[in-house]
């Protein structure tokens, strides 16, 4: 029998990689974190493949070990490594990246899954309910406690998908321009653009963006003025964000039903940095529209650090390894975080 060599640090290696950032903390048994770091997105099938993609992540896990007084070359960090990982859309997406997180030894066991399931666990109390992120991309899953699942390909417009930031974004480029070359009808979005870039007008904006005068992570700037373009009264601004209120609301709806959720009283949590800005024209049509196509969903909005759902992730693998302190070390952790607004009725 082999001998499971002891963790350096009993407890998690949480992972949270999204499109545009990733977080990684490693978190005590008991839910003190003990150390953290940031770095950028995470994007497999830009780096290379999954195995490069988690290669990558080794200096923030070092980083935030190093925080905690210890490092990855003195052995195992820890007894679990929970990651949410995004762009991990499929099943089999997600048994490589696991394979890969294996193979670097950061904890006794790993697990990776995509970071839709990490928003999830953190609007909620257990594995029952739904979540919509709504960051860069928009992707939903829905889940039950007997492991049933809820899921999108999330691919992008090749599995139908629409929205997020990236949506949104060149979206209001599309109509933007359209606008200045007559094509469309006006938009306050022409002007906001071209002024935020500091150019003569879309158009222009979209020729630097083309030739790389103007770097293309630089298009999601676009979504703020996406919304104060709508808070004006801009027609085409306002359709835009009614566009994006019906989609995470069939999202939801679609999910719910798959699980037989529809008629309980069921979480939905909404999460990613397009709706964790709680922007009121957003969230309330999302809220309104909910209530007439699911009445008993109950919305909620994460705000914390995603990173929050892959460690109570983790630590649920502790409880279940009895390994861990209960719910004592969840509250702990929550409390490092400040985790879930209510959506007023």
């Amino acid at each position: 029998m082999t001998h499971q060599p002891e963790p350096l640090q009993p407890g998690v290696l949480a992972i949270d990689a999204g499109n545009s950032k990733t977080d990684v903390a490693l978190v005590a048994a008991d839910g003190t974190v003990l150390g953290t770091a940031r770095g950028g997105g995470f994007q497999p099938q830009l780096v290379g493949g999954p195995r490069a993609a988690i290669v990558s992540l080794a200096p923030l896990v070092e980083a935030a070990a190093a925080a905690a007084g210890l490092s990855t070359a003195d052995g195992v960090l820890t007894d679990h490594v929970s990651a949410c990982l995004a762009n991990a859309d499929l099943p089999l997406e997600e048994q490589l990246l696991q394979s890969a997180l294996e193979e670097q030894g950061w904890g006794a066991s790993s697990a990776a899954v995509n970071d839709t399931f990490g928003l999830l666990r953190a609007g909620t109390d257990g594995p029952r309910g739904v979540a919509v992120v709504c960051g860069a991309g928009i992707n939903c899953v829905g889940l039950l406690p007997d492991g049933r699942t809820a899921r999108f390909p999330a691919l992008g417009e090749l599995t139908g998908d629409w929205g997020g930031g990236a949506g949104l974004a060149t979206s209001s480029m599309w109509h933007a321009v359209r606008a200045e070359d007559g094509r469309g009808p006006a938009t306050a979005l022409a002007p906001a653009i071209a002024a935020h870039f500091g150019l003569r007008s879309a158009g222009a904006v979209a020729e630097a963006l083309h030739l790389g005068q103007v770097e293309k992570w630089r298009l999601h700037e676009i979504v703020r003025l996406l919304f104060t373009a709508a808070e004006s009264g801009d027609a085409i601004a306002l359709d835009l964000v009614d566009r994006q209120a019906d989609e995470i609301t069939r999202l939801a709806v679609v999910a719910l039903t798959r699980l037989d959720l529809l008629g309980e009283s069921t979480p939905v949590v909404l999460g990613g940095g397009v709706l964790a800005s709680r922007q009121p024209l957003l969230i309330d049509n999302v809220t309104a529209r909910l209530a007439v196509a699911a009445p008993h969903a109950v919305p909620r909005v994460v705000v914390a650090p995603p990173v929050l759902g892959a460690a109570l992730l983790g630590l649920d693998h502790l409880d279940a390894a009895g390994l861990g302190r209960g719910p004592a070390a969840h509250e702990r952790l929550r409390a490092a975080y400040s985790a879930v607004q209510p959506v007023a009725a």
